[in-house]
């Protein structure tokens, strides 16, 4: 039994180090100078500690703007899946009405059909309307999600219904008694649906490459692809230094509520 489980923890530390070390890795080197990145032997710690790479970033690469492009759409898309994902999953757990379950059937069949099929469909629709190189371009596919849906309706599921009964005889309406008494219950549950769409959100990378089309509107995934094959391409310094900046803010939030990712994903999986 004692082999067994140090054996486990053996892997369990292998997978860390494998995880960890190229993140270590992008770190350190950003506070690298350009001719250290590139000694041979190549070194672990910083030689010559610098933050030039990161004042070059913000100075000269107009990383701010994209920072704030990438802020913009990500708090805007969790807003619009906290908000619809929530409505939508309370009506399907908890309202009755004719076609319900067909309805929830379609939302499921959505979940299981690969984004890259309705990648082109979406594009031309959106560049129809107009709404290419735009923000309510970059935003307005993403407000809500199947799985956002999947997962509240199933965190209502859990819910008795005698709150619903105990919120009509205090006279509440249905917006009151899912806006007031309802909602509130389903903290966890919002917890990783907000944190799980900023995270899908902020690393999107295929759909704003395509459909914002001026330097103005690329976001960070964007913005760092793009330099990495520009005349940027050998500044490994400068990559890094973006690649750290792209990483951290997801890293830090996900680091800070993976309880409540976990406690919410545990209780809705039981249900």
């Amino acid at each position: 039994m004692m082999r067994r489980t140090w054996w486990i923890y053996l892997i369990g530390v292998l997978g860390l180090v494998a995880v960890a070390a190229p993140f270590l890795w992008m770190v350190l080197g950003s506070f690298k100078t350009q001719g250290e990145l590139l000694r041979v032997p190549p070194t672990w710690l910083p030689q010559d500690a610098t933050t030039q790479n990161y004042d070059d970033l913000f100075s000269k690469a107009n990383f701010p703007r994209y920072f704030l492009n990438s802020a913009l759409v990500a708090l805007v898309v969790t807003a619009g899946n906290l908000t619809f994902c929530s409505m939508i999953g309370y009506a399907l757990a908890k309202l009755r009405f004719k076609g319900r379950n067909a309805l929830f059937v379609v939302v499921m069949a959505t979940l299981m059909i690969p984004g890259m099929v309705t990648f082109v469909p979406l594009f031309v629709l959106v560049t129809n309307a107009g709404l290419a190189n735009s923000y309510p371009g970059l935003i307005l596919p993403f407000l809500v999600s199947p799985f956002g849906v999947f997962l509240m309706r199933q965190f209502f599921l859990g819910l008795p219904d005698d709150l619903m009964d105990a919120g009509r005889v205090d006279g509440s309406g249905e917006l009151g008694i899912f806006a007031r008494i309802m909602l509130p219950l389903t903290r966890p549950a919002l917890a990783t649906l907000g944190i799980l769409t900023f995270l899908g959100s902020w690393n999107n990378f295929l759909w704003p490459l395509v459909i914002a089309q001026t330097e103005d509107k690329y976001t960070l995934p964007v913005a760092l692809a793009l330099y990495s094959t520009g005349q940027n391409a050998q500044n490994y310094g400068l990559l890094m230094a973006g690649a750290v900046v792209v990483v951290l803010p997801v890293l830090v939030m996900f680091l800070a509520f993976q309880r409540h990712v976990t406690k919410g994903i545990a209780i809705t999986g039981l249900k």
